[in-house]
């Protein structure tokens, strides 16, 4: 039997009850044992104790893994968890979920991680999934979940009661929720509560408004960045005054809104459901849509296998018929006159990440995009942040943004980078610290500082703040200085002007400073399953053998992730080195401007010479969506992307590492830094070139 009420359809004005919750409830414990999650789904009814260890940070790309992102409708229900590994296996197929009536599910810690992808609480509530009980949960997920009125909670007396059959009221799940997030699940679901509560807006900074509590903080208390720039672009409604504490539930103006074609689908059928013909966008200019994830599906081995291809035309035509009807920014495929699966069709004009930061954001601005690496922006200096579809959808009509304000974590990068180790060595030496490991930044913001942040190019910063999203983050920030003044000059040929308000104040309040020495560290992996599971390359224990070595993405496929490619590859190159024997080497450009770049500096030929493919801009192998994926378990693959998780980009097993490590590893055929590579390598093939 169900455990809640099923939430109101959009149309419904009613709030929702808050009558006893349904008792007897069927719950799936994700337990690590996939022996005991297969018994629950063949009807044995087991206790916590008796599900042992659950599996802590499941990722939505397990929730739901590649093959139904193609669904945005009630076909997500038959899918979800069946990315789920555990124990080595996968023990939950398709149906299996809505077959078993489940109506609860109960997981470990950190649930949810990973993209914002709204499809996985969509899934489980299309499955009948009422309630999510998890020891914690990522921020994105759970606000999506939120947001379409999916239950959570961390209140595991309330599971104790259900498993006596006792009931349990909406308000015991929703106490200790921010009065915000409450109100939302009360009325069933974002836009819902955004057609009733949301008339009215208004700047917090307006003088007219009606209260104190709703204008922005006072200037004489010491405030880091992120808290002014959310002052200055803080709303007031009915219900919210401005944010200033973490912990406060409201709304915030976007100078940016942006959105990809993996979700436009979605966010067109929230909205027509909900307005129809009525429905008019505020403030649209205002609006950036990207083409960057499906551009090379018709090259993916996954798609192709699964015979996903043509589902996905359909994403791509609802995209590009909503940005269309509503005349938006747009940025999409090189040939979108040709159909998606003809193979002239190929990449975009760049990730969202890349071009966002690249030509639209500025300093001090607010963006929010549907993705969960919409921190990249904060390099410039700007909050940035990720939010669900139901949240960019409402967005779009309102102007309005949800955000619960989050703490600020800082992190001094102190002393000086070792030659040879970049930016993605020190996040994944970041992430493997036992303070983040132990979840201590998941939902703050990570504000990067310290000398060896002032001596990185932009293209590095935004590494670091990309990553955040792995970080467990709500977004990433480097103050603006001289190097973003260059950047934008460079970039866009703007001139820009700091002010002095720029900066986070003398004596501001932190939840807490984590300072690394950085002179101390080497070149770096994430061993496969965990973009956490860091590991310094010199203490692997014996030699990883690989097949494919793949460099791109949002994450690594900028100008200084290309000039950290080059410089391997034109050492091995001028050594007459190649790509070693059945490896498959994938360069993929993040934006045509890179590609531009290479090419004016005749970084192509290097590329071409040691046997390296290259690919045309899109979100590629990361998003499992494009050449260089693995086909088999048995392939292993060093990628520069920013998340490893099983099955994020083949069924092969993935390692983590920066630019160079990758290129080394592809001339080595194992994992090797270029130090390493140089050392092995070098004076056998200076050796070979002085006796030819």
């Amino acid at each position: 039997m169900p455990v809640a009420q099923p939430a109101a359809s959009q149309g419904d004005q009613s709030d929702r009850s808050d009558d006893a919750l349904r008792s007897e409830p069927r719950i799936l414990y994700l337990s690590e044992d996939p022996q005991q999650i297969r018994a629950q789904l063949a009807g044995e009814r087991i206790s916590r104790a008796q599900a042992g260890k659950l599996r802590d940070e499941i990722s939505t790309d397990e929730i739901t893994p590649l093959p139904c992102m193609v669904h945005f409708d009630a076909t997500l229900g038959r899918h979800p968890y069946t990315g789920l590994k555990t124990g080595g296996q996968l023990p939950i197929g398709r149906d299996a979920v809505r077959d078993a009536g489940i109506t609860v599910v109960v997981a470990g810690l950190r649930y949810g991680k990973g993209s914002s992808r709204e499809h996985s609480p969509v899934a489980e509530k299309a499955a009948g999934v009422q309630l999510v009980f998890a020891e914690s949960f990522e921020r994105i997920y759970r606000q999506n979940a939120d947001n379409i009125g999916l239950l959570t909670s961390t209140d595991f007396d309330l599971l104790a009661r259900l498993e006596r059959g006792e009931p349990i009221t909406l308000a015991q799940v929703l106490a200790g929720r921010d009065p915000l997030a409450a109100a939302i699940v009360a009325h069933g679901g974002l836009l819902r509560y955004g057609q009733v509560r949301l008339a009215g807006i208004r700047d917090a900074r307006d003088r007219d408004a009606d209260t104190d509590a709703a204008r922005p903080a006072s200037s004489d208390r010491p405030m880091t960045l992120f808290e002014k720039i959310i002052a200055r672009h803080a709303l007031v409604t009915a219900d919210t005054a401005a944010p200033t504490q973490p912990g406060d539930g409201g709304f915030v103006r976007a100078d940016w809104r942006f959105i990809h074609e993996y979700y436009t689908g979605l966010c067109a059928h929230l909205l027509d459901e909900s307005f129809g013909e009525r429905l008019a966008l505020h403030e649209p200019h205002g609006i950036v849509s990207f083409e960057d994830h499906l551009t090379i599906v018709h090259r993916s081995p996954v798609h192709l296998s699964n015979g996903l291809v043509g589902d996905v035309r359909k994403l791509s035509q609802a995209h590009r018929s909503f940005v269309k009807k509503h005349r938006l920014n747009d940025h999409g495929s090189l040939h979108p006159a040709i159909d998606v699966g003809d193979p002239r069709n190929e990449g975009s004009e760049g990730i969202s990440h890349a071009l966002m930061t690249e030509q639209y954001v500025l300093p001090g601005q607010l963006a929010a995009g549907t993705d969960s690496h919409t921190t990249h922006l904060g390099a410039v200096g700007c909050v940035a942040y990720g939010v669900g579809t139901t949240d960019m959808a409402n967005a779009f009509v309102t102007g309005a943004v949800r955000i619960t304000m989050p703490a600020v974590l800082r992190i001094e990068l102190q002393g000086q980078l070792p030659e040879g180790v970049a930016a993605k060595d020190v996040v994944l030496h970041l992430l493997a610290q036992p303070r983040i490991r132990a979840g201590e930044g998941v939902g703050k913001v990570f504000e990067f500082a310290g000398p060896v942040i002032s001596a990185m190019s932009t293209d590095e910063r935004a590494t670091l703040t990309n990553m955040c999203a792995e970080l467990g983050g709500f977004t990433g920030m480097v103050e603006p200085d001289a190097e973003t003044v260059r950047f934008l000059k460079q970039r866009r040929g703007i001139d820009f002007m700091l002010e002095p308000w720029m900066r986070s104040d003398p004596g501001a309040h932190y939840s807490g400073v984590i300072t690394l020495d950085c002179t101390q560290l080497s070149p770096m992996l994430a061993r496969p399953g965990d973009p956490g599971n860091g590991l310094a390359l010199a203490s692997l224990p014996a030699p990883v053998r690989i097949d494919i070595a793949y460099g791109g993405s949002c994450t690594a496929g900028k100008r200084a992730d290309f000039d950290q490619y080059h410089a391997v590859l034109d050492w091995a190159a001028q050594r007459g080195l190649r790509v070693a024997d059945g490896v498959q080497l994938y360069l993929q450009f993040g934006t045509q401007a890179v590609r531009e770049y290479c090419e004016q500096r005749g970084y192509l030929q290097t590329f071409e010479a040691v046997g390296a493919q290259l690919l045309q801009p899109s979100c590629g192998a990361c998003s499992n969506c494009g050449p260089g994926v693995s086909v088999n378990p048995a392939q292993v693959t060093v990628s520069a992307i920013n998340r490893n998780f099983p099955g994020r980009s083949g069924p092969g097993s993935v390692w983590l590492a920066s630019p160079a490590t990758v290129a080394a590893s592809a001339i080595a055929g194992q994992l090797a830094s270029f130090a390493g590579l140089r050392q092995s390598c070098g004076a056998i093939a200076d050796q070979d070139r002085s006796n030819a």
